[in-house]
């Protein structure tokens, strides 16, 4: 049992003889515990007041009512109770505090409920209920007690029941009952207890649920004990009432739950609410979030006001008539928080509280999960909030093991998807399914073309269905296969898909052949008749490798195989003490593998041996069930059944060591049907379910540690009849379908396409779809394998013509390859670039005295130089606009004079005096020359 106060700070986890308060704040053993003598016995149920966190009322198996003061964390608790109540005259099964009233406390011992002022340490009425003991006690409203007794039928022998919800119109209620082997959720309306509002159906169990209601959102969670799933439903007056919005997979089983109060919740992290689970070993908190872009502001829809820590009566005034709410309310906005004043009881005194009685957040193990529902908005009940399955959906933190998948081994097929095909595809409107099938058999069987169902009509009658026929079937009824005594197990013949083969009680197994169009009429007389056993026959199957070749169990102890052409008992395998639960065939044909209910795994080889097996070793040590399938190319057998505990599990044998037991053992859930394997032999993937069961659990079996590599789930809304996987021929591998499966409901038939996410469906993804057998045409003859010839099956490719395998596709052009960030980070600025150019040209330049090449020219005549400096003086008096010939002689040579010899050229073409000239100069080197001559383009002077 676990249990939370009211401030989310301390939790009381129920042991043996005694409550255990626990704090998550610290983990420090050992524990503080109630260590009294009054408490000689189990702790039945206890309970926090709901205005006091630090008060705890117990209930156990000594009749007597005990309500506690906690102390300061880390000391010990108090060695006697505060106030004791009663004797109650049976021991005390149910303790509940009034909502609104300090000091008003129910409880149900028996068939008697008593309402107790706790400060008066008195009763305040009483009542008697007839029929069976009560074992669930809530309140209807906030404002009264009006406690909902939900006293379970005759066939339903268990019931939990959880606080009324006060904020739906109607007051309605819900409760979560087991009934005919099949756990449902009913919803109901307290002023009309005659029918239920509305009720969900789940899964088949014989171990109550634990619901946990959150009356703001409208949040509903229901654990199970022994089992490793939350369910999370929303919880409205609208249609749908009950909508599933969640399924949260745990780590290890669930002992208690436990659900913390909203102010305990981390609103910055928009965690909607906070479950504990209590495991083996542990208690673990969960968390369920919603996601938002924006966490660092508050959102108001998420999170209304909700009621404080005051009460809003006393328990003489409350009987008195006063139903006044509970006023003062907390908002849990971080800025602006109102905080409800720790209370302590006036009744109770000379021990305080301790200390701050809120904390956020704390988590030991995260778990994680994840959901997804369409639309945008959160919800609560109320009409000022939005619905809660209008959300994008919740999320919660990364669990370990998805760190483990990261670290250790994992499956290709992790992200295979399971998916529903449209309902075009579906066969509706079925009606008479038979539901009381032995567990050995598979519930129905189907082939490429058509589908046995049995029905419940007498007579042991089986309809067939045509797949290449979906749709609504007609009201009217079908002809169907009257096989004359109740059906036991049946099966069709893998080599000739007219030929059905059926079991029945009476100890015969008939063959009946269909007509290729389908039943058109009723099938009175059977094709064959195989007698020989002296007792009901178990299950039947037939050979894979060799035609007419069938091997049947019966109740008998005995294992025989037939020759169905002749319909003669060809062997007889001998050696089981009890109830044999499964056979299978080896892959090559050559052994039979079967599990009785005497513990043991036999491997026969029938040709060789039929009154011993060549091998046995240990099996399940459950007797409720198991089935056996050859795995890994026959090296190995994988069992599915019971523990001891009746906890359903997986192990893997080595063939060649039967007798060392089991190499791996894993553990799965707890669930009264068996487990029924089908186990893919070109992926090696086996798919695991059980008739009445939700989920498809997937592994990935590899002969090496760990063995089994988990993969995603397959998970239906509601429960199935049967599950049946069709040939690998069957799949559509250009949507990277592996495996395709038909999902018996209760009035129709779905199939499910189990796909693996690819990239590029284009190509033939031969790394998925091996070269299968072609397992419709049979290697050899039932005689020629009697005589020990063995041979097996030739295989085919699955790939198109007009596809490309993924191996052979063309390769793509390389992509262009950056540089690595390292490099970018250390590229130079432009800055930088600048001054190493600046610096590079300096130190190639150098300081040189190198003679220039003027110096070392050698003079002229004086013509030349009384030519040049004509030409200068036209020049100059070009550019001043004045006719040439007014330049003087002593002007020219003055500029000549200045002029290095023959280090530049002058030509002029003047045709008049008032006309531009034109000049060219070469490139000059001399730093002497003036800056007009620099360069060596036509210059213009006018």
């Amino acid at each position: 049992m676990l249990g939370g106060n009211p401030s989310g700070r301390e939790a009381a986890l129920g042991l043996p003889g005694r409550p255990q308060p626990w704090l998550p704040a610290s983990l420090v053993l050992p524990f503080p515990l109630l260590s009294s003598p009054l408490l000689p016995d189990v702790v039945t149920d206890f309970d926090f007041s709901p205005f006091d966190q630090q008060l705890l009322a117990t209930g156990s198996a000594d009749e007597v009512v005990k309500v506690w003061r906690l102390l300061e964390s880390g000391q010990d608790l108090s060695s006697s109770p505060h106030v004791t109540l009663g004797p109650e005259g049976s021991r005390v099964e149910v303790l509940l505090f009034h909502p609104t009233a300090d000091g008003v406390l129910a409880s149900a011992a028996g068939k008697t409920v008593k309402i107790w002022d706790v400060e008066q340490q008195q009763i305040l009425t009483g009542t008697i209920l007839s029929g069976r003991p009560l074992i669930a006690l809530r309140g209807a409203n906030p404002d009264r007690l009006g406690a909902l007794a939900l006293c379970p039928p005759e066939r339903t022998p268990l019931r939990h029941s959880l606080p009324g919800l006060g904020s739906l119109q109607g007051s309605p209620s819900a409760s979560a009952p087991f009934q005919v082997m099949e756990r449902e959720v009913c919803l109901w309306d307290s002023r009309r207890l005659s029918s239920s509002l509305t009720s969900v159906t789940l899964d088949a169990s014989p171990r109550p649920l634990i619901p946990l209601f959150d009356p703001s959102t409208g949040l509903l969670v229901l654990a199970g004990k022994g089992e490793k799933v939350l369910l999370c439903y929303e919880v409205q007056p609208a249609q749908p009432a009950m909508a599933e919005v969640h399924r949260c997979f745990l780590e290890t089983w669930t002992q208690g739950a436990a659900q913390l109060p909203r102010l305990a919740l981390d609103v910055t992290a928009c965690e909607v609410m906070k479950v504990l689970q209590l495991s083996d070993s542990a208690i673990v908190p969960i968390s369920y979030l919603v996601p938002r872009k924006s966490t660092h502001e508050f959102h108001k829809d998420l999170f209304p006001d909700c009621p404080g820590n005051i009460p809003a009566a006393s328990a003489q005034a409350w009987w008195a008539g006063d139903n006044t709410q509970v006023r003062r309310r907390a908002e849990l906005s971080p800025v602006g928080m109102i905080w409800a004043c720790p209370h302590s009881s006036p009744w109770c005194t000379g021990l305080q509280p301790a200390g701050n009685w809120l904390i956020h957040g704390v988590a030991f193990c995260q778990v994680g999960s994840s959901l997804s529902s369409p639309g945008s908005s959160l919800a609560s009940p109320s009409s000022a909030a939005p619905s809660l399955s209008a959300t994008s959906g919740f999320s919660s933190s990364p669990s370990q093991r998805s760190l483990q998948n990261i670290l250790g081994p994992s499956s290709a097929f992790r992200h295979i998807e399971g998916a529903v095909l449209p309902r075009s595809t579906h066969i509706t409107n079925l009606r008479g399914l038979s539901l009381t099938t032995p567990g050995e058999c598979d519930g129905f069987c189907a082939n490429r073309h058509r589908i046995a169902i049995p029905l419940l009509a007498t007579g042991g009658q089986v309809a067939i269905l045509e797949l290449s026929r979906p749709g609504r079937l007609p009201d009217t009824p079908m002809p169907t296969i009257q096989n004359g005594a109740p059906i036991s197990d049946l099966c069709w013949d893998p080599f000739d898909e007219q030929r059905l083969a059926i079991a029945g009680e009476d100890t015969k197994i008939r063959l009946w052949r269909v007509e290729p169009t389908g039943l058109q009429k009723q099938l009175l007389e059977p094709e064959v008749v195989l007698r020989g056993h002296t007792e009901k026959i178990y299950s039947i199957k037939f050979h894979p490798l060799a035609a007419d070749v069938l091997a049947s169990s019966s109740y008998d102890k005995s294992v025989r195989i037939w020759d169905v052409r002749t319909g003669r008992q060809e062997l007889g395998l001998h050696g089981h003490t009890d109830q044999i639960f499964s056979l299978a065939w080896s892959p090559d044909g050559c052994c039979l593998a079967t599990v009785s209910k005497d513990g043991k795994v036999r491997v026969y080889e029938p040709r060789i041996s039929s009154l011993a097996p060549s091998q046995d070793g240990p099996g399940p040590k459950g007797g409720r069930g198991a089935r056996v399938t050859w795995v890994c190319g026959g090296k190995y057998l994988l069992v599915s059944g019971f523990d001891s505990r009746s906890e359903r599990q997986l192990s893997l044998h080595q063939v060649e060591a039967l007798a060392a037991g089991p190499l791996a053992t894993l553990g799965l859930d707890v669930s009264p049907s068996t487990l029924i394997p089908f186990y893919d032999v070109d992926t090696s993937v086996a798919f695991f379910t059980g008739k009445g069961d939700t989920r498809v659990f997937v592994y990935e079996v590899v002969p090496e540690a760990p063995f089994f590599l988990e993969c995603n789930s397959f998970l239906s809304c509601d429960p199935h009849k049967g599950f049946h996987f069709l040939a690998k021929t069957a799949c559509d591998v250009r949507e990277v379908e592996i495996a395709r499966a038909l999902r018996l409901r209760q009035t129709s038939i779905e199939p499910v396409a189990f796909r693996v996410p690819r990239v590029k469906k284009e190509f033939f993804q031969d790394d998925l779809f091996p070269a299968t057998q072609v397992w419709w045409e049979p290697a050899l003859p039932a005689t020629a394998w009697l005589k020990g010839a063995n041979k097996q099956h030739q295989t085919i490719s699955l790939q198109p013509q007009d596809m490309t395998s993924v191996s052979q596709m063309p390769k793509e052009a390389p992509s262009r390859k950056y540089l690595p960030s390292s490099i970018y980070l250390k590229e130079k600025s432009d800055e930088q670039k600048k001054e190493e150019l600046l610096s590079a040209m300096v130190a190639k330049l150098g300081n040189r005295d190198d003679p220039l090449p003027q110096d070392s020219f050698e003079g002229v005549d004086e013509e030349e130089w009384v030519r040049a400096g004509l030409g200068g003086s036209h020049f100059c008096r070009g550019r001043r606009g004045q006719p040439p010939q007014s330049l003087g002689w002593k002007e020219a040579s003055d500029l000549g004079s200045r002029l290095p010899p023959t280090s530049w050229l002058l030509q002029l073409s003047p045709e008049r005096s008032d006309s531009p000239l034109s000049l060219s100069l070469p490139l000059v080197s001399s730093p002497s020359l003036p800056p007009l001559f620099q360069g060596g383009e036509p210059l213009r002077a006018g």
